[in-house]
């Protein structure tokens, strides 16, 4: 399993969001999050359209629009967005729950590379699925705070 550039940046602004939002910014517009974290706002557009149209963000077009987190922050888990944006979480298919499929390997149930992957996959799976975005945006607004980064997105609105 590999996160694509695509899933890091789903994850990474689902964080931003949820940073802004506990900051008091429920709404950002695509350009901030771009700028933020240097992604092309392009391909930024298509994820965050991705995420609209599974239900985890939310929209508000024209002046003082943008994105903001429809479900609550402890509703998402890592594990879902990763498997949204990048598939099943297993290394091969014969290992996986959400996307099986059977291999070329006489003896699947006696098989010692899928035995193994499915460990890898589970491994995987119960840390991806144990931890929520809200989990993830209080440790990073901890470890900024403790480390006296500035936080972002507290300028006023222009």
């Amino acid at each position: 399993m590999r996160v694509s550039k695509r899933g890091e940046y789903a994850l990474r602004s689902l964080i931003n969001l949820g940073i802004a939002r506990e900051l008091g910014r429920p709404m950002l517009q695509i350009r901030q999050l771009a700028e933020k974290e240097n992604i092309p706002v392009k391909f930024l557009e298509a994820i965050l359209l991705e995420l609209n149209r599974a239900g985890y963000l939310g929209s508000k077009r024209g002046k003082g629009g943008g994105y903001f987190l429809k479900k609550p922050m402890n509703k998402i888990t890592i594990g879902e967005i990763v498997r949204l944006i990048d598939g099943p979480l297993a290394p091969i298919s014969c290992a996986s729950v959400t996307a099986y499929h059977p291999c070329s390997c006489p003896d699947e149930a006696h098989c010692g590379l899928r035995l193994l992957m499915v460990d890898v996959r589970n491994a995987i799976a119960n840390i991806l699925d144990r931890y929520t975005l809200a989990d993830t945006v209080e440790v990073t607004l901890r470890k900024m705070r403790r480390d006296k980064v500035p936080l972002p997105f507290l300028e006023t609105k222009k």
